[in-house]
């Protein structure tokens, strides 16, 4: 199996951490193995960490860094219009918007690892509960599908509108994150909690929508019709699980109420 990366890149210039299978391998090894075992064997004996300070400059980090993505992503993708939505290819070598392609789809995978300090941070502070099949399944298939698209098929094309999208998504749930962080109790009381949840599930039926389209009605592009459907496929997987959870924690305790 792993003769296939004897493929070469389509990226002649890899960018950090692409150019080998390997460094991904040990940085999703070591989390998964933190989050579900080790991280929790080295808190047994410890009392919570306060972490509410890095909680503080990591989640204003996290906005920032989406914030900025979106904006530029948008305005290129939207405004200047450098791509047709139809049939969003990768731009050949040579073009002169390829290495804006390539450092913005590399900004991405990026920011994807360390969206992973999310569970560590669970982890330091004994929130367990909070560490789902859901969350870990996400992060990890976010960090390992930029990769893998990197390494077989080159940066941008159609998974451009999914960064633009979970961008944006990501500026609102880090906010929500570092407002949770400067006021404990907000949880109970922010009224727009449960519309983060919805806001995520909007950008997956967006992103199968427009997928399923591409897929359908784009005769002739160019960008490989298995990756538009792994993005159906996992669109649909990922709509079923944040259905599913927010069915759990928003519908059935207003249920349960209304009974009582």
């Amino acid at each position: 199996m792993l003769n296939i990366f004897d493929i070469p890149p389509p990226d002649p210039q890899q960018l950090p951490l692409t150019n080998s299978p390997w460094p991904i391998f040990l940085i999703l090894t070591s989390y998964i193995l933190f989050v579900l075992k080790y991280g929790k064997r080295f808190m047994a004996n410890r009392k919570a960490y306060n972490l509410k300070k890095v909680l503080y400059v990591y989640n204003l980090g996290q906005v920032a860094y989406n914030g900025i993505f979106f904006g530029v992503v948008f305005y290129y993708l939207v405004i200047v219009g450098i791509c047709n939505f139809r049939c969003m290819e990768n731009f050949p070598f040579g073009h002169k918007h390829k290495n804006l392609e390539r450092y913005v789809h590399f900004a991405y995978f990026i920011n994807k690892i360390l969206d992973l300090l999310d569970t560590v941070f669970f982890v330091l502070r004994k929130k367990y509960r909070q560490i789902s099949f859901l969350h870990v399944y996400h992060h990890i298939m976010m960090v390992l599908g930029c990769y893998m698209v990197m390494r077989f098929y080159g940066t941008g094309g159609h998974f451009n509108v999914l960064g633009m999208v979970n961008s944006f998504v990501h500026t609102v749930m880090y906010f929500y994150y570092f407002l949770s962080a400067l006021y404990p109790g907000i949880n109970a009381s922010i009224w727009w909690k449960k519309y983060i949840t919805i806001t995520q599930l909007l950008q997956f039926v967006l992103v199968f929508s427009y997928a399923s389209y591409v897929f359908i009605f784009s005769k002739g592009c160019g960008f490989p019709k298995p990756l538009l459907l792994l993005q159906i496929v996992q669109a649909i997987v990922m709509i079923y699980m944040f259905g599913n959870f927010y069915i759990k924690t928003y519908i059935r305790p207003q249920q349960k109420a209304k009974v009582k």
